[in-house]
């Protein structure tokens, strides 16, 4: 990793990105206003101790913690390792993955590139083309894209805005290399309209949103849960996330446990 910018942009950027006052930060990472502004305009240079309080104060991400390190003349402090060489959280994702099953769970990175996944969700992105299957796949891609799941998904419409608006978020609090342009490519896609109102009650969207996809075994009904690592220390571990999905009515609980296991999808790392 390299940076050309001093680190008292990077201090000034993160803090504007997070809507703070100089005032605001200072107090709350208790420094002088004074004193940040001096670093904000390059008068002072921070130490890293300095640096490990203002970026979590800011909630600056891993990577770029270590783009402030190496602007302010440290080593960066934050390993990057291969997904295969993080040991037991390592084997934790695939604990929960296995663990899940039948119904569909996978881990993202925070490009949204999958990382992995369990075969229940390899089942569902079998039916996608391969193109949109060819490592690294990208799961909003594989299932926004025209030609990917979107087709089989009833309420593309209502699935399609909160997607964009997770992904809105997480470019906001990431600022992540790679995700704006991801974010242009899924909104150029074209836009469905919406669906007439139904009449039929249906409980759950009273309490959230699920995605109900068309299979050839019927109608899913899926809730989501995101799950990431707690006070990770490493980059890669920093930014995966996984997503686990359940069935929001029993008739999806029973189609999960009859489908038959498709062929596997290559993931990023040569794993099914």
């Amino acid at each position: 990793m390299t940076t050309t910018e001093p680190v008292g942009v990077l201090v000034r950027r993160w803090r504007e990105r997070r809507g703070r006052s100089q005032l605001d930060v200072s107090l709350s990472a208790e420094l002088s206003a004074r004193h940040l502004s001096f670093i904000e305009t390059g008068r002072a240079n921070p130490s890293r101790s300095m640096i490990e309080r203002l970026c979590d104060e800011l909630d600056v991400p891993l990577r770029e913690r270590n783009a402030f390190y190496l602007a302010a003349g440290f080593a960066p402090v934050h390993t990057e390792r291969a997904l295969t060489d993080l040991g037991a959280a390592r084997a934790a994702i695939d604990a929960v993955l296995a663990g899940h099953e039948p119904n569909p769970a996978l881990a993202v990175n925070v490009r949204w590139e999958l990382l992995t996944a369990n075969q229940a969700m390899t089942a569902f992105l079998h039916g996608v083309p391969e193109e949109l299957r060819t490592p690294p796949v990208n799961v909003l891609r594989a299932t926004l894209h025209p030609d990917g799941l979107s087709r089989q998904i009833r309420n593309l419409a209502q699935w399609r805005a909160q997607l964009l608006r997770r992904v809105r978020r997480q470019l906001a609090r990431t600022a992540a290399e790679g995700l704006a342009g991801l974010l242009a490519e899924l909104e150029a896609y074209p836009v469905p309209r919406e669906p007439a109102a139904s009449t039929g009650a249906r409980p759950v969207d009273d309490l959230v949103i699920p995605m109900r996809l068309a299979t050839e075994h019927g109608e899913l009904a899926l809730l989501y849960t995101t799950t990431v690592f707690g006070s990770p220390r490493d980059v890669t571990l920093d930014e995966i996330s996984i997503e686990t999905f359940f069935p929001a009515n029993p008739e999806t609980a029973q189609i999960l446990r009859s489908m038959s296991v498709a062929p596997s999808v290559p993931t990023t790392d040569g794993r099914a």
